[in-house]
């Protein structure tokens, strides 16, 4: 097996272009399973093949429970992509994280706005052995860079469309 190793710290080298610049965009195609709804009983498949998982929803909100479900996934990409830029971060400043850890927290919840619903996030940061003021500055600069906090942040940029017929499901489309 192949050693898995870090990206290098100059990922974070500021980029001056005039548009987005894509780096990678992941697709997972998601079926309805044997209720037809995604929440319910759904599988999710990366268009890799790198990633199936069953839907489930959870018991909080009705459901049998048994699987992932979405606010889960979105937890795990959120702390993921939040330790990984903080990691970066501590690299480039010559700091030494030991026993890191970053819990993520994704509610859903009804939205007294409109009478449906909202989700909101919440990271938690262990950074024991590093001083306290290093660790919150650290903190603060992460959750400047990570575009998973900049998306709770700020928003997304997102497009809903009708797929036109006869196009293919995302785990048989290329991925660029």
């Amino acid at each position: 097996m192949t050693t898995l190793k870090a990206p290098s710290p100059r990922l974070l080298d500021r980029y001056y272009g005039d548009d987005v610049a894509p780096l990678y965009t992941g697709r997972v195609h998601v079926t309805g399973g044997s209720a037809r709804h995604g929440r319910a009983s759904g599988i999710a498949r990366s268009d890799d093949g790198a990633l199936e998982v069953h839907l489930r929803l959870p018991e909080a909100l009705g459901g049998q429970g048994g699987g992932c479900n979405p606010e889960q996934l979105l937890a795990a990409a959120y702390a993921s992509c939040f330790h990984g830029a903080m990691t970066l971060l501590a690299a480039r400043a010559g700091l030494s994280l030991t026993d890191a850890r970053v819990d993520a927290a994704v509610t859903f919840s009804r939205d007294p706005v409109d009478g449906l619903f909202l989700l909101s996030a919440r990271i938690d940061v262990a950074l024991p052995n590093l001083d306290r003021n290093v660790a919150a500055e650290l903190i603060r600069n992460t959750e400047r860079i990570c575009p998973y906090a900049k998306m709770f942040r700020q928003g997304i940029g997102h497009v809903v469309a009708f797929a036109p017929e006869g196009t293919p499901p995302v785990s048989t489309t290329r991925n660029d």
